[in-house]
């Protein structure tokens, strides 16, 4: 069995000013470290959060205002924070009229995350989102066909390799990720050994994959 701790996410923050040009830099940031943390699917919803937290503190609190922000795992769920120091300038949640300028934002972040809310501290307030990532663990990974099967792959090459390490019983996260390059490699002996062009095959493979994360 695969130990789920094969995905570390630390929670990480950035301070900014409070400039409509930020908002397109934290966005791409957002999403380089949702690639890195394997959550490529919510991307475009957490980007959309990011945009509407710190544009409410841009239209509320006030353009220059140094603010912050924060993103975490707060269990399965992705965390989204934007710190600033205004503790009177509360996000409110209103109807948005068809023909408004206003209160869009609000609206569609409280469609797209799971919950959200205020917290207020002596000398900042704390604007947060969380949405679901479908992850089995907060350091776990998101259920899908091509996972499945690997796991299914490296269960049966650690029984085989057993064999011959009768001390291996439980693949930890650093053993699974050494257990997945000896697949690849075994693979290529194979390609190699039928006659097959192995640089061609990780060119597909490779191209398949980024593909079916896209």
């Amino acid at each position: 069995m695969i130990e789920e701790t094969c995905m570390p996410r630390k929670p990480w923050n950035l301070a900014f000013t409070a400039e409509p040009a930020e908002v397109a830099v934290l966005r791409r940031t957002m999403r380089l470290h949702l690639g890195i943390w394997g959550l490529h699917h919510i991307a475009d919803e957490a980007q959309l959060c990011v945009s509407e937290l710190v544009s409410n503190v841009i239209n509320h609190v006030g353009r220059g205002t140094l603010a912050t922000l924060a993103v975490s795992m707060s269990g399965t769920r992705l965390r989204i924070e934007v710190h600033d120091p205004d503790t009177r300038a509360l996000p409110t949640l209103m109807d948005a009229v068809p023909d408004g300028e206003t209160g869009r934002g609000l609206a569609l972040m409280d469609a797209l995350a799971d919950r959200w809310g205020v917290q207020l501290h002596p000398e900042r307030k704390v604007t947060w989102c969380e949405l679901t990532t479908g992850l089995t663990s907060s350091n776990g990974h998101v259920d899908g066909v091509g996972v499945t099967r690997a796991e299914a792959l490296l269960g049966l090459y650690t029984a085989a390799r057993r064999t011959h390490e009768p001390g291996l019983s439980k693949l930890s996260a650093s053993m699974a990720q050494e257990a997945v390059v000896d697949v690849i490699t075994d693979f290529l002996h194979w390609l190699r050994a039928h006659g097959c062009d192995a640089d061609e095959a990780l060119d597909r493979a490779q191209t398949r994959f980024e593909m079916q994360i896209a």
